[in-house]
């Protein structure tokens, strides 16, 4: 059923291509300069007097490309050329990478950003996510725990070896029979903290999943990590370096990043909770004064920018008050900071507590 949905998706992309660049011949021919029309889209506003509705899945506006100017010229035959490419893509059922694409023209595309873009563009004109494309990202993501899944005819059975790391599927449309045995999923940034579970054997004596994007988390970690919150229907809780960056990775785990805002919907994940590190656990857990370092100007700059997002406003006051108690104190600290306490200290003492207060708090 999945194969003939997909199939069914391709053609209808392969049609809204074939009408988009009817249209532009039409145009050309008959001596027009066509006009592009690329929505606007946005996962928050700083306008912070008025209701918004950057949760609305709605355009914010749009951005009109024509051939009279200059400076679109460029982007017009970036699109065009990575159009060409992805109607390829489509009619022999192949995928590729964003990296892929820019190789096949790299002179012409000068830079990879300026592939991004194109591809980002083309979603939006078409009205559909950058898998559909068979565009896909090279995954960074690693899972581990009591979940048991099939991607692409492979068995993937963590439920047997649940402090055994894997790597995120990257067609995540493709992953099958999905089961677990898991109470909820941990997120964590960093893939020092990952392994540092691991080497804990966090797994065997909390019955969860942990998954981590390694850094800012790309694409298929996200799909997946939605996937799995929508199929298992758990309590999914996001452990975080207590510094701007950190919070900046919650946030796109929860509201979805500003350069795929168009596709939000479908890659974030509102029922995220914050599980730390918050800046009041340097007091808590008495951290020495050498685990605490300063803020840059660039950290209390973007801290700053932070704060006027609406939905620290709106949706996560308390988020707001951590963010704002961190830019008073000037201080910063990585999650491995808890950790002086004892190697174990994590998996043992600081993560089970703070699930064990937030299910308090929620009920959960």
């Amino acid at each position: 059923m999945e194969g003939i949905r997909s199939s069914t998706r391709s053609r209808d992309l392969l049609r809204k291509i074939k009408e988009f660049t009817l249209s532009i011949l039409e145009d050309l021919s008959e001596g027009l300069s066509p006009l592009i029309f690329i929505q606007s889209f946005r996962t928050y506003c700083t306008n912070l007097d008025l209701i918004c509705s950057c949760r609305s899945n709605q355009p914010s506006g749009h951005e009109i490309l024509t051939f009279q100017k200059e400076s679109h010229v460029h982007r017009i035959d970036v699109l065009l050329r990575v159009l060409l490419i992805v109607q390829q893509l489509l009619q022999e059922n192949k995928h590729a990478s964003k990296r892929d694409i820019y190789y096949m023209h790299p002179l012409i595309f000068s830079d990879q950003s300026v592939v991004d873009r194109a591809i980002n563009d083309i979603c939006i004109l078409l009205q559909c996510s950058r898998h559909n494309l068979n565009v896909v990202s090279v995954g960074n993501g690693l899972v581990m725990g009591w979940l048991r899944f099939f991607e692409a005819g492979r068995k993937f059975d963590c439920i047997n070896s649940p402090n055994t790391a894997h790597t995120v599927p990257v067609l995540v449309e493709d992953v099958k029979d999905l089961v677990s045995a898991a109470l909820y999923i941990l997120v964590v940034e960093k893939e020092s903290v990952f392994q540092r579970l691991e080497n804990d054997k966090f797994c065997s004596k909390n019955r969860c999943i942990v998954i981590t994007g390694r850094g800012y988390p790309d694409v298929p970690t996200r799909r997946f990590l939605r996937l799995l919150v929508d199929k298992l229907c758990l309590p999914v809780y996001c452990l975080v370096d207590c510094d701007p960056y950190g919070f900046d990775i919650l946030a796109t785990y929860r509201f979805g990043s500003m350069q795929m805002a168009y596709d939000a919907k479908f890659l974030r994940v509102p029922q995220i909770q914050w599980l730390g590190a918050f800046p009041s656990d340097s007091e808590n857990y008495d951290l020495p004064k050498q685990c605490l370092l300063p803020l840059t100007i660039e950290d209390k700059r973007k801290t700053e920018a932070m704060l006027q997002r609406c939905y620290l406003h709106q949706e996560v006051p308390d988020w707001r008050s951590e963010l704002e108690l961190m830019l008073q104190r000037g201080t910063k600290f990585e999650i491995e900071a808890l950790s002086v306490h004892s190697l174990s200290f994590l998996s043992e003492v600081y993560i089970p507590g703070k699930i064990q207060e937030i299910k308090s708090i929620c009920q959960v």
